[in-house]
């Protein structure tokens, strides 16, 4: 029998348990892989999270490396004073965050060789000099497109915040231009993505994976009313939105449907008791580990992001749990996503309080809407769906 194929596989996030849009998406490269060789993962870890090796599903992987970040202080001056040295030196915070353990890396990857070597998030993108020498193909996997990521929060955001925004933005953008062309190919979550980064970097070989989801059986789940937004909250275009969504829409929403609660759910969910302080009906859900499940008990999911690069995880979560999804057309950007019949699109306060507060009391739109969700789900959504791209993509 031949020996199988190996490959190593390179994240700065703990891929399990699958919870958030990051994990999902590493998770589903990994399963893949595991599929049809030997995967070797190196990730990083915070200070203080469980370690990876004991959420990993037995068999997955052969082997598992850690590296430990130092401990970064989120009190406001020490935060601040980080922010402030990456801005002089130009250097985006994820990316000064994850650099600098080259060492580490090399030494795990030794003198193995690799059929393919895969490394999530552009943050990460540098350690292809460390992994080329021990994979035949390296692939850089784009969660977002970092520059476009940065341009968009500033647009949101006042000065100086707008600035720094943009500052990080230009930088990300010189990277992008390096670091995209070193790769045999770069892994894209949309059209609209590979676009950009085709823009960025034309000698490229850029090709479209999307963001999927585990399969799962519609839940079957008492209706509560309402409106339900899930997402980590520590995650900048969550919080902008969220802010924008309980200032503007939910006041109007609650005017029409007074009894209606605002469910957030996510990592980091308890910072919203903070940040959404005095929003009438807010219920916030810690701690849970199935996204779908729980948008099942709401009824409408409620999509209000006004910045952001890649596509929306917690859309997906909502068709998989036929619910009907309200969302901006950035929120909607990189899916197949049809107003009207699968979701509603709205950019002002005003007719998107509308369309919340009719799906909340008309349960055949309801119905109807949730339904062509769950079928694009079905359809082009599931992580055995988006493995048929790898497999026209990969080589293995």
């Amino acid at each position: 029998m031949a020996d199988r194929s190996k490959s190593l596989v390179l994240a700065p996030e703990a891929p399990f348990p699958v919870i958030g849009g990051g994990a999902l998406r590493t998770a589903s490269i990994l399963h893949y892989l595991a599929h049809r060789s030997d995967v070797d993962l190196v990730v990083f870890q915070q200070p203080g999270a469980v370690h990876p090796a004991e959420r990993i599903p037995a068999g997955l992987i052969r082997r598992l490396h850690v590296i430990n970040l130092p401990f970064h202080s989120k009190r406001g001056f020490a935060r601040a004073a980080r922010n402030l040295k990456r801005l002089v030196s130009a250097t985006p915070p994820l990316i000064d965050r994850f650099a600098g353990f080259e060492s580490k890396v090399a030494a795990f990857a030794g003198t193995e060789k690799y059929e393919i070597g895969v490394v999530e998030h552009f943050w990460c993108a540098p350690y292809q000099r460390v992994l080329a020498p021990s994979c035949r193909t390296t692939v850089l996997d784009l969660h977002n497109i970092e520059s476009l990521w940065h341009e968009r929060c500033g647009a949101v955001e006042q000065p100086p915040v707008r600035l720094a925004f943009q500052r990080f933005a230009k930088a990300c953008r010189r990277l992008e231009r390096e670091w995209l062309p070193r790769y045999s190919t770069v892994l894209t979550v949309s059209e609209n993505d590979a676009a950009a980064a085709a823009e960025l970097s034309p000698g490229a070989n850029i090709a479209v994976y999307p963001n999927t989801i585990p399969w799962e059986a519609p839940p079957a789940k008492e209706k509560m009313h309402a409106v339900v937004f899930t997402g980590n909250i520590e995650y900048r275009p969550n919080r902008t939105a969220l802010d924008w969504f309980c200032r503007e829409i939910w006041p109007q929403v609650r005017e029409f449907a007074p009894h209606a609660e605002i469910w957030i759910a996510g990592m980091n969910a308890g910072e919203a008791r903070t940040l959404l302080a005095g929003v009438p009906g807010l219920r916030i859900f810690s701690g849970y580990e199935n996204a779908v499940g729980l948008i099942a008990s709401a009824k409408v999911a409620v999509v209000p992001i006004r910045a952001a690069s890649g596509s929306r995880f917690k859309i997906l979560e909502a068709w998989a749990a036929g619910v009907p999804v309200v969302s901006t057309t950035i929120g909607a950007e990189g899916l197949v996503a049809e107003h009207g019949r699968n979701i509603v699109i709205a950019d002002d306060p005003e007719p998107f309080a509308q369309a919340v507060s009719r799906l909340l009391s008309d349960d055949e739109l309801r119905t109807r809407m949730g339904a062509a969700g769950r079928s694009i789900f079905e359809a082009e959504y599931t992580w055995e769906r988006g493995w048929t791209h790898l497999n026209r993509i990969l080589t293995l």
